[in-house]
C-alpha cells in the first residue's frame, strides 16, 4: 500500500478549469478558489497558481486577518515588507506569512525568465484575525518528503503530515497541504488520510488524475477538484502513460461570517470599514505604511 489506508474515499463534488487571468502589475494567475464560482471554501480564500516574468509582478499591497502561502514552482520571488524583513524564496521553497493584523509587502520576480508557484490564502479565525504578523520560510532542502515502499508516489509536505513525513510549519487554521507525484500506470493510488468534516482540494500541476472508477473521466492540468464529504481520505489514481503531480489542500472549516474588501478578511462588513480607515490612516498595525516603500516599487518608479 503507497500511503495511510483509506476505507471510504471522497468522491469529486465539482470540478472545473483555472484559466488565466491578469492580476498584479503584467502577472498571469489561474485562480481556482476567489473566483464567481467559488467565492470561499471555507478555510481557504483565494488559490493561485501565477507566472510572472520581470518587470511585472505583485508591487506594494496590504493584507489583514488571513495567512499567505507562497510554494515556489521554478524561478525565484523576492519579498519584503514595511517591517524590513526581505528575502527570496526559490524553486520548491515555502513562505507562509501570517498578516494577522497587517502587512504591506510586495512580491516580485527575482530570476531571469519566468518564475511560477502557488499562493494560497487560509483565513484565521476571528481571534485570530489581529494577531502580530510572522513568517515561516522553508527552503526545499528542508521540506519533509518521502517515497512509497514501491516508488510509485512520492510527497513534500507542506503542512500536516502524509506518509510517515511531517511538516515543521505551524498552522493556526488546522491545514493539509501536500504536493504528490505519482508515476504512469502505478499500481496502486496515492492515498491520504483527511478528517472527515474537513474541507478537501485536489489542484492538478501536471498528468491527470483519476478518482474511482477507470471509466470515470480524468482531472487533467489546472484543473481543481471539490472533495465532497462523507469519507475519511483521499485516493488519487495516475492511469496515464506520464507522470502526475498534484496538491492536496485539505482544513477545517472556521464555519464563521466572511466580509472581504481584495486583500483585507474579516468577520463583519464594519471590521472592513475600519481595516480600510486604519490603512489610510496609517493606525492599528499600519503604522510604518505611511512612508514606507519597497525597493522594487522604487526601482520601478511607482507611486
Amino acid at each position: 500500500m503507497s500511503t495511510a489506508a483509506v476505507e471510504k474515499p471522497r468522491q469529486v463534488a465539482r470540478k472545473f478549469l483555472a484559466r488565466p487571468q491578469h492580476e498584479g502589475v503584467g502577472a498571469v494567475v489561474r485562480r481556482s478558489i476567489g473566483r464567481f464560482e467559488l467565492r470561499y471554501f471555507d478555510p481557504f480564500l483565494v488559490l493561485d497558481e501565477f507566472s510572472v516574468s520581470a518587470p511585472a509582478g505583485f508591487p506594494d499591497h496590504p493584507h489583514r486577518g488571513f495567512e499567505t502561502v507562497t510554494y515556489m514552482l521554478e524561478g525565484a520571488v523576492t519579498h519584503e515588507d514595511f517591517e524590513g524583513h526581505r528575502g527570496t524564496i526559490k524553486a520548491g521553497d515555502v513562505q507562509w506569512m501570517t498578516a494577522g493584523r497587517g502587512i504591506v509587502h510586495s512580491e516580485m520576480p527575482a530570476a531571469p525568465g519566468t518564475s511560477r508557484g502557488l499562493q494560497l490564502w487560509v483565513n484565521l479565525a476571528s481571534h485570530n484575525k489581529m494577531i502580530e504578523p510572522r513568517y515561516q520560510e522553508i527552503q526545499s532542502k528542508d521540506i519533509a518528503s518521502t517515497t512509497s515502499a514501491d516508488g510509485c508516489v512520492t510527497v513534500r509536505v507542506i503542512a500536516g503530515q502524509a506518509m510517515g513525513a511531517r511538516s515543521p510549519v505551524s498552522t493556526r487554521t488546522p491545514t493539509t497541504y501536500l504536493d504528490f507525484t505519482v508515476r504512469p500506470h502505478s499500481a496502486a493510488p496515492a492515498r491520504q488520510q483527511v478528517p472527515a468534516s474537513w474541507n478537501a482540494l485536489v489542484y492538478v500541476l501536471e498528468g491527470e488524475a483519476s478518482f474511482g472508477d477507470s471509466d470515470q473521466k480524468a482531472v487533467g492540468a489546472h484543473h481543481l477538484a471539490l472533495l465532497g464529504q462523507g469519507g475519511d481520505g483521499v485516493e488519487v489514481w495516475n492511469r496515464s502513460d506520464r507522470p502526475l503531480r498534484f496538491l492536496l489542500i485539505a482544513g477545517e472549516p472556521i464555519g464563521e461570517p466572511v466580509a472581504q474588501l481584495g486583500p483585507f478578511v474579516m468577520n463583519t462588513e464594519e471590521e472592513i470599514d475600519a481595516t480600510v480607515n486604519d490603512f489610510e490612516l496609517c493606525i492599528n498595525g499600519f503604522e510604518k505604511a505611511k512612508h514606507w516603500k519597497s525597493q522594487a516599487m522604487i526601482a520601478l518608479d511607482l507611486e
